[in-house]
């Protein structure tokens, strides 16, 4: 059984899930993806997991790095997984890009390469958005593609993190924006 919860926030209204292990899912309302593996059979409900998640937000929504984890508990295949653990080690206030992270998978698995764009995949599936930071990677140019929850709010995400965006630079056409 999973359980939501709505967050006021600056980016405005997210959707909290979780289960009883841990936060499944934090979505911006109306991003891509909103709500993909969130079980059909659901219910509203306060649980311990959603008071640590609303505690780690509001210190994020501050402009403070809140230094901890709320328990997750993350929906997806084993490369999906492996990804977003990839994007739980990006510093707060820091950027890296889908080939760096295809680096570390190809490293991990003792593989010559791996894929960016499947590593794009990945990121882009990321259901627990802003605290599995997948709006902390970039292109390998700078581009500033590849956030389901829209380029303006990833912009917002990384200003709010105090991000130099001098480098950085948003596409203008592309599949993923």
């Amino acid at each position: 059984m999973q359980y939501i919860k709505h967050y006021d926030s600056p980016m405005g209204d997210l959707l909290l899930a979780a289960d009883a292990q841990g936060l499944t899912g934090i979505w911006i309302k109306d991003q891509k993806y909103f709500g993909y593996y969130l079980d059909p059979e659901h219910e509203e409900a306060d649980c311990s997991v959603f008071e640590k998640t609303v505690e780690w937000l509001d210190i994020y929504f501050e402009g403070r790095d809140p230094g901890f984890l709320p328990p997750i508990h993350m929906v997806g295949t084993d490369f999906q997984k492996a990804v977003w653990e990839i994007l739980l080690e990006i510093p707060y206030g820091e950027t890296t890009t889908y080939g760096k992270i295809a680096q570390q998978i190809a490293a991990k698995r003792g593989i010559a390469r791996m894929s960016a764009q499947a590593v794009g995949g990945a990121v882009g599936h990321n259901e627990i958005s802003i605290i599995i930071p997948c709006h902390r990677v970039v292109g390998t140019n700078g581009s500033l593609t590849g956030y389901a929850g829209g380029i303006d709010k990833k912009i917002r995400l990384l200003e709010l993190e105090g991000v130099d965006m001098s480098k950085f630079f948003v596409p203008k056409k592309g599949t993923a924006l």
